[in-house]
């Protein structure tokens, strides 16, 4: 990493490439069990006040692009709850050490948003613990690969579902009960909502309803004066990778982009940054892709 972030880096080397060493774990994944592992911006995002005062609840808080956001927002200035499976209680606790080394509270909330109650729970506790409640970030997801219709299962449908769509409308609905005017609301689709894997349709289809979650939601809340835009992230090297991906793809994870690998969280970051910060104050309805320049969206 250059001594200083913010000099020019060559896309193409500034992270590592392809191939990947062969690596499974069962869901969801840890972070520090990946190689190798992902950068979220431990040592290189540098806060600027832009959420200064700010209160935020980021499901998926733990690992990956959520532990990035977390970080990002930290620094600029906000209290985090971290909503994550209980699974990932080690993930999480690092996470929150980086967050009140950045002088800013952290709590600590473990619960499954595929669970209407945990939902309304998780917000109720997050207003309280940080005095209120502005910004809710939804970053965690289910992916499932299924080869094809044949082995499809209801089940999985289900679960995907329910942790990737549903999950925004209960957590939407108890937020805003909390919210004032100038809060704000950011969704995760994917590239996948635009660009769908015949193995991936479960999801696709998941990432895609987010897209109009997203853009409908957004004119009915324009009134209240709240914000909602999404992230559609491309490949990023996170947890979701080796415990969704087979061995034979996650070994080229990414190569199939122009810059020839993977995205870092720390590279999506600053994205949800400037999407929660008044710099978006005029910006609602969007969907901003990051997918490292691939092209057909």
């Amino acid at each position: 990493m250059s001594e200083n972030p913010y000099a020019p880096r060559n896309p193409l080397d500034a992270y590592p490439q392809p191939p990947f060493p062969e690596q499974k774990q069962p869901e969801p994944g840890l972070t520090f069990e990946m190689d190798p592992v992902p950068d979220h911006g431990e040592a290189s995002y540098i806060g600027h006040g832009r959420l200064q005062g700010r209160r935020a609840l980021i499901t998926g808080a733990d690992s990956g692009i959520g532990r990035a956001v977390a970080i990002a927002f930290a620094r600029e200035g906000a209290d985090i709850a971290l909503v994550y499976l209980s699974e990932e209680q080690t993930d999480a606790e690092s996470t929150a050490a980086l967050v009140t080394e950045a002088g800013r509270t952290a709590v600590l909330l473990p619960g499954d948003i595929s669970d209407e109650s945990f939902c309304g729970t998780a917000v109720t506790d997050a207003a309280s613990q940080l005095g209120g409640l502005d910004l809710l970030i939804m970053v965690a997801g289910d992916m499932q690969t299924v080869d094809g219709i044949g082995d499809f299962t209801t089940e999985v449908l289900d679960k995907t579902l329910r942790t990737n769509v549903h999950s925004l409308f209960w957590l939407t609905k108890a937020a805003l009960e909390h919210f004032e005017p100038g809060a704000a609301i950011i969704t995760t689709s994917s590239i996948q909502g635009f660009q769908p894997s015949p193995e991936l349709v479960e999801y696709a289809v998941s990432k895609a309803g987010i897209v109009n979650f997203t853009r409908a939601m957004a004119e009915q809340l324009a009134e209240r004066g709240i914000r909602v835009n999404g992230v559609a992230p491309g490949p990023f090297w996170t947890p979701l990778q080796p415990s969704s991906v087979p061995l034979d793809k996650l070994t080229s994870f990414g190569e199939q982009t122009p810059f020839k690998r993977p995205g870092q969280p720390a590279e999506l970051a600053s994205t949800y940054v400037y999407l929660a910060s008044q710099e978006a104050s005029y910006t609602s309805g969007e969907t901003i892709i990051v997918n490292g320049g691939q092209a057909g969206h």
